[in-house]
């Protein structure tokens, strides 16, 4: 064997640590756009605040969620769904970017270039969980001002970080879809609506059993409802039992149909 022969098996892990250094520098591209404008991650926490203050200051006192919580407590139920209406709204941006790369001809100058296929998306994704992290933090910050408080140990904090990450996970890769496929701006956004419209027909604002018969039995079976109350048992330090697991098989589930999906999307668009 030469000394310029690189053997067989090597070439692989090579591949990957390249795509790893790729995703690496593109994500800190979109990092660094973020952070010259703020107003992206603003925007994004301002709508989900907004509904923390109407549902708990102006209707919190006449919803009855069955623990006898006036408006004070009603945060604490709230606060779950609120989350993900957070993230909903969150995702919308990924597909923004990702729209205007795919217009402005900035991946098409990414292709000349020998950066992984692989990385362009993935930075997308990563720029969009981190993004979320931080209006996540900001809505629970703005939440724990208004009263609410959590039972949860180190334990439970966690287990409700990893759902919410697995969760954006799952939504931003369903974002990218859009983001390829898209003709308008508008276009490329305007799909998180029906997501953040989602929450309100589950348990995050009232319980199920409250709501008429067919709006129940589709609140009951919706993703958003098993997700809601594994996040809320966590926070109140309950243990979760099977709805856990629900939650779970719905956001693998939709993870990898979305993943699937956008990347048989990205190699037709790059051809």
């Amino acid at each position: 064997m030469s000394a310029l022969t690189v053997p067989a098996g090597a070439a692989a892990p090579h591949r990957a640590l390249d795509a790893l250094r790729d995703t690496a520098a593109l994500t800190g591209r979109s990092l660094t756009h973020i952070l010259r404008s703020p107003d992206t991650i603003i925007t994004t926490a301002l709508l989900p605040i907004a509904f923390l203050l109407l549902f708990v200051f102006v209707f919190g006192g006449a919803i009855d969620t069955g623990s006898g919580a006036g408006a004070g407590g009603y945060v604490d139920y709230l606060l779950p769904g609120i989350l993900l209406i957070t993230v909903a709204s969150g995702i919308s941006y990924t597909a923004y970017r990702l729209f205007l790369d795919m217009q402005g001809g900035i991946v098409e100058r990414f292709r000349s270039m020998p950066i992984a296929r692989s990385a362009v998306l993935w930075a997308h994704v990563l720029t969009s969980i981190v993004a979320n992290l931080v209006s996540l933090a900001i809505v629970t910050g703005v939440a724990l001002l208004m009263g609410f408080r959590s039972g949860a140990g180190v334990g439970g904090w966690l287990a409700v970080a990893g759902i919410l990450v697995l969760f954006t996970l799952a939504l931003t890769w369903l974002a990218v879809i859009p983001g390829l496929t898209a003709k308008s701006v508008d276009g490329a956004s305007a799909f998180s609506y029906p997501l953040i419209f989602l929450p309100f027909l589950s348990s995050a604002f009232v319980p199920t059993a409250s709501m008429p018969g067919p709006i129940a039995w589709f609140a009951e079976h919706q993703p958003v409802t098993s997700i809601v109350n594994s996040l809320r048992a966590l926070f109140a330090g309950r243990p979760v039992g099977a709805e856990l697991w629900i939650a779970l098989a719905w956001c693998v589930a939709l993870l990898v149909v979305a993943y699937v999906v956008a990347n048989l999307i990205y190699r037709r668009r790059l051809g």
